[in-house]
């Protein structure tokens, strides 16, 4: 029984390792935040929790079940499959069910904001297989961040139509972010066969989409909702030089200037996003 239990125990733990668990578990907060900025009813944001960490369970168990082989090449210790914590077969059906689960839960809130959620799982997938190993490896960011923000929206009393500034912001939040997310591993990721849009394009060229990106979604985000007032016009300012001090200071050999200084303004439109959430 002890020896069954344990078994369990370290199952149970190389999942949640597996779910890739920062990432999940910040938008899955973030995404309960937006719904009660929006006006979700309690139990709207019950479902808008349970589907969107559904989605996001479902997607990082599929990318590691998918990148087992390539993890055990390169010997990546931090990969419970790849170090055998669990078993690759666990994590398949894991992600399975937990796909399967999106839809049913999302219907809940109604079949606007189920098809908006299934729409950001599917492009979530996607991601895993083909679409990282190629040139659009950003497309299934912006549009699983857009339909999220329009999931949320869906999930409202009477369900509303989103609105246009809070899908546009979401595409641009979520792009940028793939482009952070890349960033620190580019070299590790083209030597395990990952050529991605940033891959493809470089260091410097991503850090300037990035920015390009997160500050258009400042932008949306700050002035779309309420037109302009000094609180936005100085949020907008402040992101913009944060961005332009990173930018300058990327130029020295190896510094790391402008990715701390895209994830800082990041941090900035998800802030504002959970704020603007409230006038959508």
């Amino acid at each position: 029984m002890v020896n069954t239990c344990g078994v369990r125990s370290r199952t149970v733990i190389g999942l949640i390792r597996a779910c890739h668990p920062e990432p999940t578990t910040a938008v899955t907060i973030g995404s309960c935040v937006l719904a009660v900025a929006m006006g979700c009813t309690a139990e709207s944001i019950l479902v808008v929790g349970v589907t969107v960490l559904a989605s996001q369970l479902a997607v990082g168990w599929m990318n590691d079940w998918l990148d087992a082989d390539r993890d055990r090449a390169v010997g990546r210790p931090d990969k419970p499959v790849a170090s055998g914590a669990v078993s690759r077969r666990t994590v398949g059906v894991a992600a399975v069910i937990a796909a399967l689960i999106v839809p049913v839960a999302g219907a809940l809130n109604g079949w606007a904001a189920a098809a908006a959620i299934t729409l950001g799982l599917v492009s979530g997938l996607l991601y895993n297989w083909p679409l990282k190993f190629t040139r659009l490896s950003v497309l299934p960011y912006v549009v699983s961040f857009a339909s999220l923000a329009a999931f949320v929206a869906f999930s409202r009393p009477g369900a509303p139509a989103p609105p246009w500034w809070l899908v546009a912001a979401g595409a641009c939040l979520g792009g940028g972010a793939h482009f952070v997310n890349v960033l620190p591993d580019l070299d590790a990721d083209s030597r395990t066969g990952v050529r991605g849009l940033p891959h493809r394009i470089g260091r410097t060229a991503s850090v300037w989409v990035s920015a390009v990106l997160l500050l258009t979604a400042t932008g949306l985000l700050a002035f779309a909702p309420s037109g302009w007032s000094v609180a936005s016009g100085l949020t907008f300012v402040a992101a913009a030089a944060i961005l332009g001090y990173g930018l300058l200071r990327a130029r020295r050999p190896g510094s790391r200037a402008a990715f701390r200084a895209v994830l800082v303004v990041a941090v900035i439109d998800v802030a504002l996003l959970m704020i603007t959430g409230a006038r959508g």
